[in-house]
């Protein structure tokens, strides 16, 4: 797969759990270790943009989490772009 940035695994982070999901299903989605996942969670549950559900045991994307996909997908986008064109 390749280094990714730590953006990028944010961002992968954050689409697996768009809607709510668990542990797991965020852990293969986004390619992660059990530890990768754990503290990457406790970071993005910091900054808000994510939340534990509790009732349902899982984890699911705020609406700040969900601007920080916007933004980063239309990076990607501006970068393949430019890509493109060189």
């Amino acid at each position: 797969m390749g280094n990714r940035s730590r953006t990028e695994i944010v961002g992968n982070i954050l689409d697996a759990a768009n809607g709510g999901t668990s542990k797991t299903k965020i852990m293969y989605i986004a390619f992660l270790s059990y530890g990768q996942l754990k503290e990457y969670l406790s970071i993005l549950i910091e900054n808000n943009l994510i939340e534990y559900l509790d009732g349902d045991n899982k984890f699911k994307t705020t609406e700040k989490g969900l601007n920080f996909l916007k933004m980063h997908n239309q990076i990607e986008e501006l970068l393949q772009t430019t890509t493109k064109n060189n």
